[in-house]
């Protein structure tokens, strides 16, 4: 608990480069004033601190001093956090931090923008404060996949008992019919070349994944997929083995069934689905390899044994 509470504290510090005064650390960590020292003195083994006018700050590195914003800059900067911040559903502390960060540095020449982004940044703390809960999943997962983004790795994805895993290609606003401007990542799903858009709202996880990957040079404006209907297409009761649960990203552009997964008596999981019976859908089986097997229709799975011994048999000449 101690250790979570330094931590703590220096995330506080750290989104107040202005520094902050004990008591309003204990306020902000609910403890007693009187422990906050202990937690100073810890956090002091791990990173350079200092007291000025009864503030407590972290001591800045000597690369670490910001460039100036002219005045003009300074105002369009303000107007800009003041319409993302009034856009964004949950705040996020780093908004916060980095406001203040700016506040401090155009102090001395534009005081009165100054003052307003310090009051932006409190209230987008006060946003937090009042909404903790969800704020702190939102802001892990929102973190998760801009590391991800900036490091070129597979993003595993959490949305109620789905889960996903996606190539993150861009993260931004979306604007929707009825006015929202969620936050979304846009990127390809794996073992597919289809890119989708997804609120990161809705989601519940997020875990970045060994798995890399790279932006293509050539990538183009995509459009949404229309719905296809059920009218006069020929489906099949499909049930695969899932040895990598991402492959049934695999079978997001052939039309199908809601799956319905379960695990056999081995602790093997099994997904359920009609699905459309096509050669669209022996290719996307063929393209997963061995993350998944087919279990029935014993008629089917027949047939994509012939289909890959024909295949077999044109090389073996």
């Amino acid at each position: 608990m101690k250790g979570e509470r330094v931590a703590q504290l220096e995330l506080l510090l750290r989104s107040h480069p202005e520094g902050m005064r004990r008591a309003e650390i204990a306020r902000r960590l609910g403890v007693h004033r009187s422990t906050i020292s202990r937690y100073v003195e810890d956090l002091s083994k791990k990173i350079d601190l200092y007291e000025e006018n009864s503030l407590i700050k972290i001591k800045a590195k000597e690369d670490e001093g910001p460039e100036a914003l002219s005045v003009y800059e300074s105002l369009a900067f303000n107007m800009s956090a003041e319409l993302l911040a009034s856009n964004i559903e949950i705040q996020n502390p780093h908004l916060a931090s980095g406001l203040r960060k700016i506040a401090m540095n155009m102090s001395s020449y534009a005081p009165k923008v100054s003052a307003n982004i310090f009051a932006l940044a409190d209230k987008i703390d006060e946003g937090l404060k009042n909404n903790m809960g969800q704020s702190m999943v939102f802001n892990k997962i929102l973190e998760v996949l801009i590391d991800c983004w900036i490091s070129g790795h597979i993003a595993r994805i959490t949305s109620g008992s789905e889960e996903i895993e996606i190539a993150p290609y861009f993260i931004g606003f979306k604007d929707e019919k009825e006015g929202r401007r969620p936050i979304t990542v846009t990127g390809r799903l794996r073992h597919t070349m289809d890119i989708v858009t997804l609120d990161i709202a809705s989601m519940t996880d997020a875990v970045m994944l060994d798995e890399t990957y790279t932006i293509p040079d050539n990538l183009k404006p995509f459009k949404k997929r229309e719905e296809k209907g059920y009218d006069a297409i020929d489906m099949i009761p499909l049930t695969l083995k899932i040895r990598e649960k991402s492959a049934l990203n695999s079978f997001s552009t052939i039309i199908h069934g809601k799956p319905e997964l379960r695990k056999n008596e081995k602790g093997e999981l099994i997904a359920s689905f009609d699905a459309e019976n096509s050669i669209e859908l022996m290719l996307r089986i063929i393209q997963s390899g061995t993350s998944v097997e087919v279990i029935s229709p014993e008629n089917y799975k027949r047939r994509l044994i012939n289909y890959l011994e024909n295949i077999l048999s044109i090389y073996k000449h």
